[in-house]
């Protein structure tokens, strides 16, 4: 018998319930083929948008075949234009129009209900 040890994988949940009115931008993408640089500009925008006052957390999923829908909640609008204005998250939206995306949509909506289920175990 091995004693080989496999890391634990984190399994995703979803974001919080928060106290409405906060606001959810979506952002849906069609990839082009190939990475290009993609997966660590994501990851740093990650750790970005992580410092944004009013920031909440974010949801996503993507499909082998290049759809992903990302969603990002923030309490206000300052925090959304905060990180639209954001030097290096502009930059990445411009190289991402070049070189990542064949279409993307964004929609920003406020959330004015939320509530959510967990399992109990036991």
């Amino acid at each position: 018998m091995s004693d080989h040890r496999v890391a634990a994988v984190p399994v995703p949940v979803p974001v919080a319930v928060h106290e409405p009115p906060y606001y959810a931008v979506v952002f849906t993408s069609l990839r082009t083929e190939g990475d290009g640089g993609y997966g660590e500009t994501a990851e740093r925008m990650g750790e970005l948008v992580r410092e944004i006052p009013g920031f909440l957390g974010e949801d996503s999923a993507r499909e082998p075949g290049g759809l992903g829908i990302t969603v990002a909640y923030f309490r206000d609008l300052a925090g959304i234009e905060a990180w639209r204005t954001h030097t290096e998250h502009r930059a990445a939206k411009a190289y991402g129009r070049e070189h990542w995306y064949e279409r993307y949509s964004l929609h920003i909506a406020k959330v004015e209900r939320s509530h959510g289920f967990e399992r109990t175990h036991g």
